[in-house]
């Protein structure tokens, strides 16, 4: 992460009285080999380093200081010297943002005012209760922080249908993760919070490919070139039929760096073949990785399952807590020894993610076509299917300063997809990946992303411009096969531009009945997995779902990835007891 936790000193607050050694015995269950406690301003803190070592997150000097859970670049430096930069850069509301990049959470001290703020998107999670006691980027230690919590209806609904939350918000009612536009100061009489405007281009750029593609690279490398100046070949990169990955290894090796290969899947699977066939052709290793090997017995799977909950802090992306430990092997693997993870993830910016047509809707009409899957029969009373999609187009359209119903031109529907889809989705993947060590996901660092939002919407379509820019910066990785049926140094295949245009044409009112229609063709999963039979999830659950049966009507449902973040639900409801109003 490393990992942060404040709490507020006055006794009068309401926390737990045992807030701050409840969250370091947490951050140990996490895995942090260590805490460093502090004072500030009224506020009791602990940060911790990373669990498996990388560039320095903490440093003081006097009574100014500097924490960083996550991975921080200012000035192309990282570790040490960017800490230090960032502290002589002076109050973050004034701050230059044109310097930083990476996705982090940060503490500063400077000249006796202290500050928390996220990284651009506030992909990050800080989490923090309703009247700002308590802030963290252990969802665990805020909770444990709290006397009491309540399940929100419209958080619960979100994270089993959409994988997470949007917005600021959490499953939990009173707890929010604090976003983008708001940067916290704390006082010896509790937080303040200052707005902040932050702004992505919303005008499609006119100029030559040529140009456009030379624009690309250069906010490219300057991202990734900081991280090989600091890790060099000690970077793991995954590589997968895909053309994110592929995007991401041509950018390390511009840049240099020789990283570690890895790719995962099943035997046979498209991802498995190109990757080796790709490190075949460039004389380079790829290890295979089929997390289905790792097994455990089902007498184990209790504790499994107990230490997983604690390893990923109770909701990972996807739910999954319910393996056999193949995804914590994985993970400490890409950050053996201290080495920085990339990840391709966010490569969307570069492409059409939405599939809608080239012309202006709505927040309403996003929300619509993207975010309802769900089957109404699956649910309680609690659940009502227009409510639930009217308050997630309000999100959608307050991430770009807009109504449910206004009109968004096409430019800014873009938007949405770093603004909202990715900072949920993969603001908790990287919030708990980086907490081991440092972690690459260059397609989320708000200057790349600000370039992609000047691409015109027919060029993104069927990845004719990422295709280009791979081409452009190594044209031999470009010219392998892959998962499209068609290799990147060329146009894309007629089925391919068929395929996304079918889906560009089906109306909102038909894409909003897709996951239904599905559904009613027959039971569904996803490539996440878990051991979800009785004989497993018996043994760590009630099956009657005492919990979230208030919420779902579980004999309904036959999508095993919806089950897996319900379950992933009742084990958090079961761990937190008689807390859990």
């Amino acid at each position: 992460m490393a990992g942060l936790f404040l709490r507020t000193a006055n006794a009068a607050a309401g926390l737990c009285p045992d807030a701050l050694d409840a969250a370091a015995a947490q951050f140990g269950r996490h895995g942090f080999p260590a805490v460093t406690p502090f004072a500030v301003d009224g506020w009791d803190g602990l940060h911790a380093p990373y669990i498996r070592g990388g560039p320095d997150t903490w440093m003081a000097r006097g009574d100014d200081r500097v924490a960083v859970a996550g991975t921080l670049v200012v000035d192309g430096r990282m570790g040490a010297d960017a800490l230090a930069l960032l502290l002589d850069a002076g109050d973050p509301t004034r701050l230059d943002w044109s310097r930083v990049g990476g996705q982090f959470v940060a503490l500063v001290r400077h000249a006796g005012r202290t500050f928390l703020f996220t990284d651009w998107f506030g992909a990050f999670q800080l989490f923090h209760d309703a009247d700002a006691r308590v802030f963290s980027t252990s969802l665990l230690a805020t909770l444990a922080a709290l006397p009491q919590v309540r399940f929100s209806a419209q958080g619960v609904y979100e994270f089993a249908f959409n994988v997470m939350p949007i917005g600021d918000d959490t499953v939990f009612e009173g707890l929010s993760t604090l976003g983008p536009d708001r940067i916290v100061e704390l006082t010896p009489d509790g937080a303040r919070f200052h707005s902040v405007t932050r702004t992505l281009p919303r005008d499609a750029a006119r100029m030559a490919m040529p140009e456009r593609i030379a624009r690309h690279r250069a906010r490219l490398s300057s991202i990734v070139g900081a991280h090989v100046a600091s890790f060099g070949d000690d970077i793991r990169c995954p590589l997968s039929g895909g053309i994110d990955s592929r995007l991401l290894y041509a950018a390390l090796r511009h840049e240099g760096a020789a990283p570690h290969l890895y790719v995962y899947g099943p035997p046979g699977s498209d991802d498995v073949t190109i990757a080796q066939a790709i490190g075949a052709g460039e004389g380079v290793a790829v290890e295979w990785i089929n997390k289905a090997l790792v097994t455990i017995a089902p007498d184990a799977f209790a504790g499994q399952v107990a230490a997983e909950f604690e390893a990923w802090d109770a909701l990972p992306t996807y739910g999954n807590i319910f393996d056999a430990g193949g995804h914590s092997a994985a993970c400490a693997k890409r950050h053996d020894g201290g080495a920085l993870a990339a990840s391709g993830g966010c490569g969307e910016i570069y492409r059409d993610f939405f599939y809608l047509p080239d012309r202006a809707t709505t927040a309403d009409a996003v929300a619509r076509t993207f975010f309802a899957r769900f089957l109404p029969a699956d649910t309680t009373a609690l659940f009502t299917p227009e409510e639930f999609i009217a308050r997630v187009a309000t999100k959608i359209g307050a991430a770009v300063g807009a109504g449910p119903r206004d009109r968004l031109d096409r430019q800014t529907v873009e938007h949405l997809y770093p603004k909202v889809r990715c900072r949920a989705l993969f603001g908790r993947e990287i919030s708990l990946e980086a907490r081991h060590g440092a972690y690459l996901m260059p397609f989320l660092d708000h200057q790349v992303v600000a370039e992609a939002m000047t691409l015109p919407v027919a060029i993104k379509q069927a990845g004719r411009f990422e295709a280009a820019l791979l081409a452009a910066i190594d044209p031999v990785l470009a010219a392998y096969p892959s998962a499209y049926g068609h290799d990147f140094a060329g146009p894309p295949s007629p089925r391919h531009r068929f395929q996304e245009w079918a889906s560009r044409i089906r109306p909102a009112w038909l894409r909003q009945r897709s996951y239904a229609i599905q559904r009613r063709m027959g039971a569904m999963a996803d490539e996440h997995g878990g051991l979800l039979s009785p004989d497993y999830l018996g043994r760590v659950i009630d099956l009657d779902y005492p919990a979230m049966r208030r919420f779902f009507h579980m004999e309904a449902i036959t999508d095993s990835g919806l089950l897996r973040r319900i379950a992933c639900l009742e084990y958090l409801a079961q761990r937190l007891g008689s807390r859990l109003r």
